[in-house]
């Protein structure tokens, strides 16, 4: 990171400390010291980087976000809000990175579940939050993890005691107005031994400007739990996002993750899954979808630290115009983690000769009495197939669409959850080569 650029960031981060939230929790005022210290020293990551050689961030360091809106929205303007909310789901909202609590719909709570904002439980109880925000297990990741530490101003907050069960889907609904600004949102899960809880992450863009989403969710799952967390990533065409999803699992806890990528300019989300009880499992889903020029990246660590845990990862990717897509999935067994079951799975669907996936599946196993695998494809429509079809009065135009909604909905078929499913079937449509017309 250039001088010029370190200095802009040291000015941005004298200027908003003091009006972020917690300011004046003196371990808070102490963890941003210490994150911002680190991105300086950090900076943003590189092709360097192994983790980033597929992935340039150049555009996100040479452009200049501001950190506040330059006015809030009224509920007038967003009107959008309604036809992104899933039915039958609580609502958390954020606009613009702060909570709306106006266009929020949570209700009445059962005993033993907290849901709320970041910045109000660093207001009211801050204590609840240190161990997630002051006392990162293992560093930072990158640059990125230390600058959202840094600059966190808002986020959902989701406490389960043990026992407790959330039935509803609980909806965290991220959606960006403004362009030229930079949101640094955390969300903080932690869920008691045996509670249960579902929650749908999404970020949707109300207009069509560049701007800056820096997004971190950490879970934790106590034994036996249960948690789903599904990702909706539909940005604006010109939106850079960067995301992490971290979740540390006890024994016979179980994680159900996917993550689909519709948006963006550019767009990276990290998913790391620790297996740190016995018998602990995690599932891990993705479907991308890019046309024209976009750049979206799926990087996945799944850390076997115990044994007879299980894990298993499919992501598929469906490519079109000039754009590129990563997947880089991680598997490792540690030394003692015997019987550890693991399966990594990625395809990927050209639709243009300019279209190009990058795909890097790794093992790393240090025991001997385990069954892993992984398998990933690149390939474009299967000619015979096409022509299967057209021979039966089928045109060209819906063949192919056919084709790629069959590949792609492989993916969310897996949702159990219906409301979410028909959405995401919608949202497929209405991505495919000729629109949802060639499937009527």
């Amino acid at each position: 990171m250039n001088a010029l650029v370190a200095d802009r960031f040291v000015a941005d981060f004298e200027r908003v400390k003091a009006l972020l939230p917690g300011a004046y929790v003196p371990w808070l005022q102490l963890a941003r010291e210490e994150a911002f210290t680190a991105f300086l020293d950090k900076g943003f990551p590189t092709l360097r980087d192994e983790d980033w050689k597929y992935t340039s961030v150049a555009p996100i360091e040479k452009s200049r976000f501001v950190l506040t809106p330059a006015a809030a929205k009224s509920c007038n303007d967003l009107g959008g809000v309604g036809t992104q909310a899933l039915p039958g789901a609580r609502l958390l909202v954020f606009i613009d990175g702060r909570h709306a609590p106006e266009l929020s719909r949570l209700g009445a709570l059962p005993a033993g579940v907290t849901v709320d904002s970041l910045a109000a439980m660093l207001e009211r109880e801050p204590e609840r939050l240190q161990a997630a925000l002051a006392c990162p297990a293992a560093g930072y990741a990158s640059g990125f993890a230390a600058l959202n530490a840094a600059f966190v101003s808002d986020g959902a907050y989701v406490h389960l005691a043990a026992g407790a069960e959330l039935e509803e889907p609980l909806q965290l609904l991220f959606l960006a107005t403004a362009a030229n600004l930079a949101t640094h949102s955390r969300n903080v899960v932690v869920a008691g031994a045996g509670s249960r809880v579902r929650i749908v992450e999404q970020h949707a863009s109300l207009n069509a400007g560049a701007y800056f989403s820096n997004v971190v969710t950490d879970i934790e799952a106590g034994r036996g739990a249960a948690v789903e967390h599904h990702k909706l990533q539909q940005e604006g065409p010109q939106a850079f996002h960067i995301a992490a999803v971290n979740a540390a699992l006890g024994g016979d806890a179980s994680f159900a993750s996917s993550s689909f990528a519709f948006g963006g300019a550019l767009a990276r989300t990290a998913i790391n899954v620790g297996l740190n009880g016995a018998k602990a499992q995690c599932s891990l889903d993705g479907l991308t979808m890019t046309d024209g020029r976009q750049h979206v990246d799926h990087h996945t660590r799944i850390d076997h630290a115990q044994p007879q845990c299980s894990s298993r990862e499919f992501y598929k990717g469906v490519l079109d115009g000039a754009s590129r897509t990563v997947f880089n999935g991680k598997v490792i067994v540690r030394a003692g983690a015997q019987q550890s079951d693991a399966l990594q799975t990625n395809r990927n669907l050209l639709l243009s000769d300019q279209a190009e996936a990058d795909t890097k599946p790794q093992l790393e196993i240090w025991a001997d009495d385990v069954k892993c695998g992984h398998g990933a494809t690149v390939g474009q429509l299967d000619p015979d197939q096409i022509f299967y079809l057209r021979a039966r009065g089928v045109d060209a135009a819906a063949a192919r669409a056919l084709l790629v909604f069959a590949f792609a909905n492989e993916v969310v078929e897996r949702i159990r959850w219906l409301p979410l499913r028909a959405r995401l079937e919608r949202l497929l449509r209405a991505r495919l080569p000729h629109g949802a017309g060639a499937l009527q």
